[in-house]
C-alpha cells in the first residue's frame, strides 16, 4: 500500500508539473504558439519575393540600357538621309518650296491633291488618263514627298500652300479656274480652298475623304510612349522591311491595285527618308489626321460650285453612310461609289475616277458658259 501511495504521488507530482508548465511557471512550452509560427514561415517567403523583385529590377535595367545603347548605335548608323529622285520641278508656293509635276498641253485644268503620307506619285496611274482631256496638275504638299518641309502642319497652312501653287502655275483667272481633287486628308484642304477663293475654282471633288475634323490619328500618351531614341529607331527599322510597306499598301489599296515591285516600294519609302521627314512625320501624328469641323464644311453647300463626292465602295477607312453623308453636307449630288475599290481608288480604279472627274468637268464649263 505505501507502494501504491508512492506511486500515486508520483503520478499526482508529475501532473502538478504539467500544469505548472501550462500556467507558465518557469518551464520552456514545448512549441511556439501558431501565430507565432505562422510569421516565422512567411518570413522566408517574402524574403525570396524581395530579392526576386530585386533582380527582375535589375534585369529589366540591363535590358534598358541594353536596348537604348544599341537604338543609339543604329540610329547613327542609319541617319544617312536619302536623297530625292533626279528630273524633280520645284515652284515657291506662298512660303513653301514645293515639288510639283504637270501632264497634258490642252484642255480645262484639273489640279490633284494628296491625303497624309502621299505624294505626286500616288496619281501616277490617273494622271495620264486626265491628261487626254485635260491639263493636269499635282503637288506635294508640305510635310509629305518631296517638298520643303516647313510647319505647321495644318489645314491652313496647307490651304495657303495650294492657293500659293495656283498663284504660281497661273491658274483661278477667266477661262483658268481649276476644278480640285482632294483625296482622303487632301479633302480638306480642297474644301477650304473652295470656301476662301470660289472664285478662282471650276470645281470641287472629294475623294475618298469626308474633309472632317474627326480626332483620328494615334491616342494622346502616344508621345509619351514612343518617344527616341526608340521611335526612331522603330520607324526605321519598319521602313527598311519591303513586307511592312506592302502589306500597308494591299490594306488600303485592295486587291485591284497593281502589287508592288522595288521601285514601287522606293516611290512610299524614299520620302519618309528625306531629311527632316521624320520630324514632320512626328508632328503630323500627334497633331492627328488634318480636317475641318462640321459646320466648316457644311458651308461648302452654299457655295455655288460644281461638287462631287467619290467613294471606293469597300473603303473601311470609313463608314458605310459617310459618302452620302458627306454629298448631302456639302451640297453635292449622290456620292458615286467605285466596285472593288478601297482607300486609294486612284490606284485600284483611275479609269472610274477618270470618268467621275470628267462629269464634274461638264458641270464646271456647262455652268460657266
Amino acid at each position: 500500500m505505501t507502494a501504491d501511495l508512492h506511486r500515486a504521488g508520483a503520478r499526482d507530482g508529475d501532473g502538478d508539473e504539467g500544469g505548472d508548465g501550462d500556467e507558465g511557471g518557469g518551464a520552456r512550452p514545448a512549441s511556439a504558439p501558431p501565430p507565432l509560427r505562422a510569421e516565422r514561415a512567411h518570413r522566408p517567403h517574402r524574403s525570396r519575393l524581395r530579392r526576386w523583385l530585386r533582380r527582375a529590377a535589375l534585369g529589366c535595367a540591363v535590358v534598358l540600357v541594353v536596348v537604348t545603347a544599341a537604338s543609339f548605335v543604329y540610329n547613327g548608323v542609319t541617319a544617312g538621309r536619302a536623297a530625292p529622285p533626279r528630273g524633280l520641278r520645284y515652284v515657291q508656293a506662298a512660303d513653301i518650296r514645293t515639288r510639283f509635276q504637270t501632264w497634258g498641253t490642252a484642255g480645262p485644268p484639273v489640279v490633284l491633291v494628296h491625303g497624309a503620307f502621299e505624294s505626286v506619285d500616288t496619281w501616277s496611274r490617273l494622271a495620264p488618263l486626265l491628261a487626254r482631256d485635260h491639263r493636269v496638275y499635282a503637288l506635294d504638299l508640305t510635310g509629305d514627298g518631296y517638298s520643303e518641309r516647313h510647319g505647321p502642319y495644318t489645314v491652313d497652312h496647307f490651304t495657303r500652300q495650294l492657293l500659293g501653287f495656283l498663284d504660281a502655275m497661273h491658274l483661278g483667272g477667266p477661262g483658268e479656274r481649276p476644278l480640285l481633287v482632294g483625296h482622303s486628308s487632301g479633302a480638306a484642304v480642297v474644301t477650304e480652298a473652295a470656301l476662301r477663293a470660289p472664285g478662282r475654282l471650276g470645281g470641287v471633288m472629294l475623294l475618298d475623304g469626308d474633309a472632317l475634323d474627326t480626332g483620328a490619328g494615334p491616342p494622346p500618351a502616344f508621345k509619351y510612349v514612343l518617344i527616341d531614341p526608340y521611335r526612331t529607331s522603330l520607324l526605321r527599322l519598319g521602313l527598311g522591311i519591303d513586307a511592312v510597306i506592302r502589306s500597308v499598301y494591299g490594306a488600303q489599296c485592295g486587291p485591284a491595285c497593281p502589287p508592288l515591285d522595288a521601285a514601287g516600294v522606293d516611290q512610299w519609302r524614299r520620302p519618309l527618308r528625306m531629311p527632316g521627314a521624320e520630324s514632320a512625320l512626328w508632328s503630323m501624328l500627334a497633331a492627328g489626321v488634318p480636317g475641318l469641323p462640321a459646320d466648316r464644311v457644311a458651308r461648302l453647300a452654299g457655295v455655288r460650285l460644281p461638287k462631287s463626292v467619290v467613294f471606293g465602295a469597300q473603303d473601311d477607312v470609313f463608314t458605310r453612310q459617310t459618302p452620302q453623308e458627306t454629298a448631302r453636307r456639302i451640297g453635292a449630288p449622290p456620292a458615286t461609289l467605285v466596285p472593288g475599290a478601297r482607300h486609294l481608288t486612284m490606284i485600284s480604279s483611275p479609269e472610274a475616277v477618270a470618268t467621275a472627274v470628267d462629269r464634274l468637268t461638264a458641270v464646271s464649263l456647262a455652268e460657266s458658259r
